[in-house]
């Protein structure tokens, strides 16, 4: 439920309708073209979680294949990243206990979830796992009854609503009614919103069967993205004409809403913040697993080693937590200067840590091929060539960001700090050469 529910998020419940107002019923083909990116990079770490299974993941994998410096990177700037998407949940879920509970302050609800889901990630794995199951499974349920009344709705089986065939696929300007350019422009943000499916790969590492779970996770990556997303996506864009914006602004509570369901958008909203709750949920156990794996090669501070009789990081989590809600409290206090700031720094760091992925795939599979064939039990499709393409793709949407007004500060942000982690790499870790004992775990483990 973790692997399915990981990418279902508020940016599939309200951000798709300024997509499908940007490219017109063509959103469809964007959000094809960025389901199946996703769905090549999770192949790529796919095969090397089942050789390895890790709770550090693909920054583990870019240490090995790539180099420390790479791990380093990609581990800081994940763990980075995520703090910082907790910190914009943890927002969000108080402005909008706010807006149902006026008396409560926004930042008391949003510290208050963000305590609970702290607790939550101390207390066990398993009691993560709990509670995340169900949050996703509330999610899953309403993108099924969505899925089938918007299909019954298109062959007529609502009383009451008239079928609307393909008049909202074909009329009012066309498919492309905007021409292919937002077509492709969209497939850069659809892109970004599908970030999340590495969560997976992550939780499998700590589950009794790894390389069975990862195998199961990174496999159902295909079928969720294929139902949930294209598939919503497909009934939205059928059911709804691209320019009724008023309608877009909240498409799955407009579709509700047209089949005379009670109470459509009051559900949808509940629908949301569960979905940011779940994303607060996730990023704290993420993050604090990443902080972990750092420690783990001597690149973060020893104490995030520390677990309690669970096996949890105690001080990972509450690390994370905090850096997390100080980043919250900005949020408050200046928006638009240092919230604004740390939102765009890690803005791009989901593209970098695929890129990484990609590279750390070819890397680790010429030399699994070389020295262990036999290990292979999950392979990229058509590699090297997919791998490349894969990689081709991904730097041009990275790059795409300086050239779209909304998302040029984030490339460049994104880019400085990328460089300062390196940078602080080479100044204070190289030269220090820990004795963690990691590199010969790693090769123990993958023998």
């Amino acid at each position: 439920m973790i692997s399915i529910g990981g990418v279902i998020g508020a940016g599939l419940f309200v951000g798709s309708g300024a997509i499908i107002t940007s490219a017109g019923p063509g959103a469809l083909l964007s959000y094809i073209i960025g389901g199946l990116i996703v769905v090549l990079v999770m192949r790529m770490l796919g095969e090397m979680a089942v050789l390895n299974p890790d709770s550090g993941s693909f920054a583990t994998y870019a240490h090995q294949a790539l180099g420390p410096w790479a791990g380093y990177m990609i581990g800081w700037l994940y763990w980075f990243n995520w703090v910082i998407i907790v910190a914009i949940e943890a927002t969000l879920v108080g402005a909008m206990i706010h807006q149902w509970l006026p008396s409560i302050p926004a930042w008391i609800g949003s510290l208050a979830l963000t305590v609970l889901m702290t607790l939550t990630n101390i207390y066990s794995v398993k009691t993560y796992g709990e509670f995340e199951y169900w949050l996703a499974f509330i999610k899953v349920v309403a993108i099924i009854a969505f899925l089938c009344l918007g299909t019954a709705m298109i062959f007529g089986f609502v009383p009451g609503i008239e079928s609307p065939g393909l008049s909202n696929l074909t009329g009012n300007g066309g498919f492309f009614p905007n021409g292919f350019l937002p077509v492709l422009l969209s497939v850069v943000f659809i892109t970004f919103s599908l970030v999340g499916s590495e969560v997976a790969a992550i939780a499998a590492g700590e589950s009794e069967n790894p390389e069975k779970n990862v195998m199961k996770a990174i496999n159902s990556v295909v079928w969720r993205i294929l139902v949930f997303f294209i598939g919503s996506v497909a009934v939205l864009v059928t059911v709804l004409p691209w320019n009724a914006k008023d309608l877009l602004k909240t498409p799955y509570a407009s579709v509700f809403d047209m089949a005379g369901l009670p109470a459509a958008a009051q559900i949808m909203n509940i629908v949301v913040f569960i979905s940011l709750l779940s994303v607060l949920n996730s990023g704290l156990y993420t993050s604090s697993r990443m902080l972990y794996s750092l420690a783990q090669k001597g690149e973060a501070h020893r104490i995030f080693l520390q677990v309690n009789k669970r096996g949890v990081p105690v001080w990972a989590v509450l690390a994370s937590t905090c850096f997390a809600y100080i980043c919250a409290i900005f949020k408050f206090v200046s928006p638009d200067k240092l919230f604004a700031f740390l939102a765009n720094s890690s803005g791009g760091v989901s593209m970098l840590v695929y890129i990484f992925i990609a590279l750390s795939h070819i890397r680790m599979r010429r030399k699994i091929e070389k020295e262990n064939p036999g290990a292979l039990k999950v392979k990229m499709w058509l590699f090297p060539y997919l791998t490349y393409a894969t990689i081709i793709i991904l730097l041009g949407i990275f790059v795409a960001q300086a050239f779209i007004e909304d998302m040029c500060l984030q490339f460049y942000l994104t880019s400085l700090i990328a460089v300062l982690v390196i940078a602080s790499y080479f100044v204070f870790y190289r030269k220090k050469q820990p004795s963690s004992g990691f590199e010969e775990r790693q090769i123990e483990k993958v023998i």
